[in-house]
């Protein structure tokens, strides 16, 4: 299929949803219908997946290739990919199992460590777990303060709790647990924190590195949606053995996790070089001055370019590619 014959196709952008995270969800899915408009795509569509009459209309549309634009449960786990997979539809980004590891992040960690990725360590436990003092005693032992408490599935900083005491350590388990079946303590690793962007599927590149400078705590709510431009730092400044490490880690995450089309991995370079990742999102924020799109804009690719070549990556993944 041609560039000329790609852009025929009938697109719908699927976001939304009933997440934490619909809000940005919608944001980045209205940005991306606008993106694919003026790469010349002449029929795109949005639905919002909370629509009542989603699936009849997703159905109804004609559509050749779903762009899926959602964010946290129900768009990164699986679970609108399963949708998608039972329409006989090709969509953009990781395939169900794909997006299911990547979501639950203990499973993920187990992935990285077989990849020869370093993760921080941690434990994980039931959502609604009660901690008993021993039980905070031996985490707090085990893995020192401060302690990152976050749900083990679920995205843009929502129930995450930096813990830097012992006491605070019930209630931030108490409040990650809003968020999914799981809950992740994590040991604080200190360092650079830097994000490395990757697309394309059986031969991913990485793109260039975001040195994420926040003034804040962690990289929170408030931080990750303020104008790019106070934020980011393309390229990181990093070493050149370092930087090239960090590439090269993300490019292995993507594949031990079966990521396709795109995925972001989270890392914090500690002051010996090391790059410890924290996790792999497989559908990034997509806004024009998210870091995804901002990486990719310095490495030459602009928003419009970028997300037409999604629906490349997905036409080929779902073997479309080919007229």
């Amino acid at each position: 299929m041609t560039s000329q014959d790609v852009l025929g196709l009938k697109v719908v952008v699927i976001a939304g949803g009933w997440s934490d995270e619909k809000k940005i969800s919608l944001d980045s899915g209205r940005a991306c219908q606008k993106a694919l408009t003026e790469a010349g795509f002449r029929g795109v569509d949005l639905l919002d997946a909370a629509d009542g009459e989603f699936v009849s209309k997703l159905v109804a549309g004609g559509y050749d290739v779903a762009f899926v634009a959602m964010h946290g449960h129900y768009g990164e786990d699986g679970c609108i990919q399963g949708l998608l997979e039972i329409l006989h539809m090709p969509y953009t980004f990781s395939g169900v199992l794909g997006s299911a590891v990547s979501t639950e992040k203990e499973i993920a960690k187990t992935l990285y460590r077989q990849a020869g990725i370093p993760t921080p360590r941690g434990t994980d436990v039931a959502a609604g777990t009660k901690l008993t003092d021993d039980d905070t005693d031996r985490i707090v032992d085990e893995l020192g303060l401060p302690l990152f408490v976050k749900p083990a599935a679920n995205g843009s900083s929502f129930g995450v709790t930096r813990v830097t005491s012992a006491s605070q350590l019930r209630e931030a388990v108490e409040r990650a647990s809003a968020g999914g079946d799981r809950v992740l303590i994590e040991e604080c690793v200190t360092g650079t924190e830097i994000t490395v962007p990757v697309i394309g599927n059986d031969d991913p590149k990485a793109l260039p590195i975001v040195e994420i400078v926040t003034g804040a705590e962690f990289y929170n709510l408030k931080v990750k949606y303020e104008p790019s431009s106070m934020h980011h730092v393309i390229p990181a400044r990093l070493e050149a053995g370092v930087y090239a490490l960090a590439q090269e880690l993300a490019l292995r995450a993507h594949r031990a996790l079966g990521c396709l089309g795109a995925s972001r991995s989270d890392f914090i370079v500690r002051k010996d070089g090391t790059p410890v990742i924290l996790e792999t999102n497989t559908i990034p924020g997509m806004t024009e001055n998210s870091l995804l799109p901002d990486s990719a804009r310095h490495g030459g690719i602009e928003f419009p370019e970028l997300c037409k070549k999604f629906v490349e990556y997905a036409l080929e993944a779902h073997g479309k590619s080919e007229a």
